[in-house]
């Protein structure tokens, strides 16, 4: 999958599960990580966990492994780490806290 398709896949991934806010960010060049970041927001810490082990699970059925998954255990900023693009699902709290949009746009 090339990385534009992995990108909107994930997105629409994280849709599925109803997850709030979605947005994607141009970090390449910014970031020697990754080339895109998506951040969406989970109504509570069950939620985030959801919605980032329904994507994790949906990578895995088209043939692709995460690289890492953090944040799990808590459930209120998970990142999924698929190499050319990172998901981040985040609480609202969390997410007005660190401001990702606004640190990497």
């Amino acid at each position: 999958m090339q990385r534009e398709e992995l990108k909107l896949f994930l997105a629409d991934k994280a849709d599925d599960m109803k997850a709030q806010d979605i947005v994607t960010i141009d970090v390449e060049g910014k970031s020697s990580v990754t080339d895109f970041m998506i951040v969406c927001t989970g109504t509570s810490r069950r939620h985030v966990i959801s919605i980032a082990d329904h994507v994790a699970s949906e990578v895995k059925k088209v043939g692709l492994e995460p690289l890492g998954i953090d944040g799990d255990t808590e459930g209120e900023w998970v990142v999924l780490d698929m190499g050319s693009t990172m998901l981040h699902v985040m609480q609202e709290e969390h997410r007005e806290l660190y401001q990702l949009e606004k640190l990497w746009s």
